[in-house]
């Protein structure tokens, strides 16, 4: 995830490290927070791969900025990211929400309505927080006041998810 983010946000605009963070963060927001001890190996190793150009810029004090920009070789491999995301991109909300940050770079429509398609398969999975012999338990079954909460929120955002998703996907489908 941290690396799509990155490729991501440096196929928008060259950034400095710092300025990537902070999007990142935004874009993550607390569920996920971004560590320097994560950034910045992370972006070591797309420069070694090829994938990142960085270059040294003066800083406002006396330290030296970097900006990194994304390669040819950057972009493919978040072309390629987009196109066949990993399951957990796909059913956990804050990975798939990166991965929803970034689907417009992905030129093919009908590849982008693939991966819309793979998300709604999988909300369309009947599943719960909680489950009694093996069955989802629904808000209506329990008598827990805040599994209620729980479980009436989740609905209405899947709901509301669900027929986003069936928009997009309807619009994709249609020829330009």
């Amino acid at each position: 995830m941290l690396e799509l983010s990155i490729l991501g946000f440096l196929a928008e605009e060259p950034l400095h490290g710092y300025e990537l963070k902070e999007r990142i963060k935004a874009l993550t927001g607390h569920v996920r927070p971004v560590s320097d001890g994560a950034l910045y190996p992370a972006i070591t190793r797309l420069v070694k791969a090829g994938k990142l150009d960085e270059r040294a810029e003066p800083g406002a004090s006396a330290a030296p900025r970097r900006t990194l920009s994304l390669t040819d070789l950057g972009r493919e491999e978040l072309l390629e990211r987009l196109r066949h995301p990993k399951q957990a991109e796909i059913t956990d909300q804050v990975r798939f929400n990166t991965v929803l940050a970034f689907l417009r770079h992905l030129p093919d429509r009908r590849e982008q309505a693939a991966v819309l398609r793979r998300r709604l398969e999988f909300l369309q999975t009947p599943a719960s927080f909680f489950y009694d012999g093996g069955e989802p338990v629904r808000a209506e079954g329990t008598d827990d006041l805040f599994r209620q909460g729980m479980l009436r929120v989740a609905r209405a955002t899947g709901q509301a998810e669900r027929a986003w998703l069936a928009e997009a996907i309807e619009r994709l489908d249609q020829p330009n």
